[in-house]
């Protein structure tokens, strides 16, 4: 079973950083796509980035500039990087991955979350 598990939210003040990680485990074989979603209260839930097998990247409007997504050589490890935050940057931030597992089988994997806060 794959599981992901986000780290590193927190309180910051506007115009300050933080970085996510997001930490895959399990028995994967192979990620097609990875991104993060986020969701402020009230409001649905969107894409904030997201890189596929390839490396291609895309953005969100709205952090275009400002927030990087990356992930480490072995593909394990995805990170978004977001600087220059402003207070409408507060939400819970999701991963999701979709791939394949060891017996190549398809998944569709949300982490559990974690909560960023922008304010002075």
């Amino acid at each position: 079973q794959v599981q992901l598990v986000e780290s590193g939210g927190g309180l910051v003040q506007p115009g300050g950083s933080l970085t996510l990680s997001c930490a895959a485990s399990g028995s994967i074989f192979s990620f097609t796509t990875v991104a993060w979603y986020r969701q402020a209260p009230g409001k649905e839930r969107e894409l904030v980035a997201r890189i596929v097998s390839g490396g291609d990247t895309d953005y969100a409007d709205s952090v275009k500039g400002r927030f990087t997504i990356s992930r480490d050589n072995d593909q394990i490890t995805v990170y978004l990087q977001m600087r220059s935050l402003k207070p409408e940057d507060t939400a819970a931030y999701y991963c999701h991955a979709l791939g394949a597992t060891s017996t190549l089988r398809p998944f569709d994997q949300w982490g559990q979350g974690t909560q960023v806060t922008v304010s002075s």
